[in-house]
């Protein structure tokens, strides 16, 4: 029986994980079509940035992409942190 419930709870947390990621890259994809999202490779990480303003810099570009659209949503800004 534990078997079952543990099964159930990894195709819910799956369903879920999936369901997130087509809500990120959806948004990505609309921003990308009407040319408001930027991104680069710099010595920081990825920089991403949505209508001109930083939103994230982050070691790899999908990190850096979930980053921005979590800043977007909840309007903190975050400046690149030189590294050491």
């Amino acid at each position: 029986m534990l078997a079952i419930i543990d099964n159930k709870l990894r195709s819910d947390a799956a369903k879920l994980a999936d369901r997130d990621d087509a809500t990120l890259w959806r948004w990505f994809s609309e921003l990308y079509e009407e040319g408001r999202i930027r991104w680069c490779r710099s010595a920081q990480g990825w920089l991403v940035s949505v209508d001109h303003k930083h939103l994230a810099t982050e070691p790899d570009f999908d990190s850096a992409i979930r980053a921005s659209r979590e800043r977007y949503y909840s309007g903190r800004l975050k400046r690149a942190e030189p590294r050491g």
